[in-house]
Formats: C-alpha cells, structure tokens, sequence
C-alpha cells in the first residue's frame, strides 16, 4: 500500500479573537458544511479498522488548523472567491464560512440575522477553504498555524 500523494488542500481558518469553544465550534459546523460541497472522494475517506473489526471512517488528507483575525479571515474569503472566478474547473475553489450572526437561536433566526447584515458589518468566527495545493498555500501563507 502507497500513500496518496495530495494535490488539494484543506485548510480551517479560526479567529484567534474568540473563545476557543466558539471557533471549534464554528469550524466544525464549516468542516460539515464542505464535507458535504466536496464530497468523499475529494476529502479522501478512508476506513480506519482497529484489531476488534470496528470501523473509523476519517479523511485520509491533512487538514491544516491556521488562525487569524476576523478582517483576515474576511480577506482571505474575498481571495478565495476571485481566484474561483478566474480558474478553470479543474482548479476548483471552495470556501466556506460560520459568522457571528449564526449563533443563538434557532436557525431560522440565525438566517434572518445574516440576510439583515452587509458583509463588512459580519463578524466572521471561521472559515475553511479546499482547493488545489499551491493555490490555497498562496491564500494562507500569512497566517499562524493553530497550536
């Protein structure tokens, strides 16, 4: 068997700004949510087995925890979106995020909250962002890793 050679990237952008319960928690719900967009085969799936035949399904590729600040968070998003814009479908950007107004309530009220809210007035609490390797590198090279 022969490790798989990754040409995406998954990274999870918190904001450093924020009680650590909240950005996990807001990143999971953005780890979901690409889970989903891309799907199994992109994210690598693989069936962990333990010596008792118990079954763990987990992503085979890395996935990078970063941190930032809601503005860099922010901009690396607008990135995220223009470089989406201009590739070609094999260089497939995708880019997800949990804001401020996405907490408390229910989430109908939480949708509401957003649709109510510009752009510039949202807090963002996390984002992840896939893609191919040296594109999301070039998005993300100015920020910390998360330890």
């Amino acid at each position: 068997m022969s490790c798989t050679v990754f040409t995406h990237r998954l990274v999870a952008i918190l904001n450093k700004d924020i009680e650590l319960g909240i950005a996990i928690n807001a990143a999971n719900h953005a780890a979901i949510a690409m889970g989903t967009r891309i799907g199994a085969q992109a994210l690598h799936l693989e069936n962990y087995q333990d010596a008792s035949g118990n079954i763990y399904p987990i992503s085979g590729m890395p996935f990078i925890i970063l941190k930032a600040k809601s503005q860099e968070i922010r901009k690396v998003l607008a990135e995220a979106r223009a470089l989406k814009n201009t590739q070609e479908n094999n260089q497939k950007i995708e880019s997800i995020a949990f804001l401020d107004t996405m907490t408390g309530g229910d989430y109908l009220e939480q949708m509401t909250r957003t649709a109510q809210q510009p752009e510039e007035n949202l807090k963002f609490y996390a984002a992840v962002v896939y893609g191919p390797e040296e594109l999301i590198r070039q998005l993300t090279k100015r920020l910390s890793l998360y330890k």
